[in-house]
């Protein structure tokens, strides 16, 4: 079964204009980001916490998202 945190990115990594949000909002403020994920997931019903999420980021596979995790690392 899927975690809350897989199933939280790929809704978010479908749809562009979260995606972009978050992206935008990562380059200021990562803490403030990884909080924005954890909302949208409450208000679709996909219950995550910020620990939840970066655990999950660290098993994608992809260029982008592993860059954005380093750059919230350092912010964190």
């Amino acid at each position: 079964m899927n975690s809350n945190a897989e199933k939280l990115y790929n809704l978010i990594s479908n749809d562009s204009k979260k995606k972009q949000s978050l992206f935008l909002i990562a380059l200021n403020n990562p803490k403030l980001a990884l909080e924005k994920i954890c909302e949208i997931g409450r208000e679709v019903d996909i219950r995550v916490t910020k620990e939840e999420v970066v655990e999950y980021l660290e098993t994608v596979d992809d260029a982008a998202t592993k860059m954005w995790l380093i750059k919230a690392r350092g912010g964190l």
